[in-house]
C-alpha cells in the first residue's frame, strides 16, 4: 500500500509475488475494502501517517508490516508513481529478510508526538532568548523584568511593549512545556519499557 493524504494506491500479490490486482481508494473507502478482504500481510511504508492506518489493520485481522523508505528503494523497478510505489512495497513486505518497523501502541504514538511538541517549544523559547542579558534562561527570567520596569533606561517604547509581549509569550511557552512535561510523565507510568527509559540519565531535559 503507497500511503497518500486523500488517496492510496494498493497492489495485491499472489503466493508466487506476481500482482493480481491494482486498486486505489479514497480514505474512507480503503478500511472498507480491508475489512471485506480476508486477512493477509499488509506492508506499507514506515512513516507517521501509518501507525494509525496500521492499527486499524490489525484491528482487522490483517499482518501489517511496516518498512522503511529507504528499504523499499531497491524494489522500485521502473520511473517513480504511486501504484509502482505500492507494488515495490508489497515486493518487500514479503521478502524474507527485510527489516521491518514495530507498531506503536495508540500512548506510544502519543508520547512521540508529546516529545516532538516539547522539543519544538524548546526550540521556540531559545528563539525568545535571543536578547542582549545574562546568559542563560533562569537569568533572563530574573534581568527581563528589571529592565523593563526602568524608565531611565534608552529601551523605546515601541522595544519596551515587544520585549514586554515576548516576555509574556515565553512564560505563557514555559506553562505550557510543563504541561506537556507532566502528560509525557502520565503516559510514561503506564508505559513499561517507556518507564525504564526514562530511568537513563540524560533521558529528560
Amino acid at each position: 500500500m503507497d500511503i497518500g493524504k486523500n488517496v492510496f494506491h494498493v497492489v495485491g500479490l499472489d503466493s508466487g509475488g506476481e500482482p493480481i490486482q491494482r486498486a486505489r481508494f479514497r480514505r474512507d473507502t480503503l478500511l472498507q475494502f480491508f475489512e471485506r478482504a480476508a486477512p493477509a500481510i499488509v506492508g506499507m511504508d514506515a512513516c507517521a501517517g501509518s501507525q494509525w492506518i496500521a492499527r486499524r489493520h490489525h484491528a482487522l485481522g490483517h499482518k501489517v508490516r511496516l518498512i522503511p523508505a529507504q528499504l523499499v528503494k531497491p524494489s522500485v523497478k521502473s520511473n517513480k508513481s504511486d501504484i509502482i510505489d505500492a507494488e515495490a512495497i508489497a515486493e518487500a513486505a514479503t521478502r524474507p529478510t527485510m527489516r521491518f518497523a514495530t507498531i506503536k501502541s495508540e500512548e506510544q504514538a502519543d508520547l512521540q508526538a508529546l516529545h516532538r511538541v516539547r522539543d519544538q517549544m524548546i526550540g521556540t523559547r531559545t528563539r525568545l532568548n535571543g536578547i542582549a542579558l545574562r546568559q542563560g534562561a533562569g537569568l533572563l527570567k530574573l534581568d527581563l523584568p528589571l529592565v523593563l520596569d526602568d524608565a531611565s533606561n534608552d529601551l523605546s517604547s515601541a522595544m519596551r511593549k515587544l520585549l514586554t509581549d515576548l516576555f509574556t509569550d515565553l512564560r505563557r511557552l514555559e506553562q505550557r512545556m510543563a504541561d506537556v512535561a507532566r502528560e509525557i510523565t502520565a503516559i510514561a507510568n503506564r508505559e513499561d519499557v517507556a518507564r525504564r527509559l526514562m530511568t537513563i540519565p540524560g533521558s529528560e531535559r
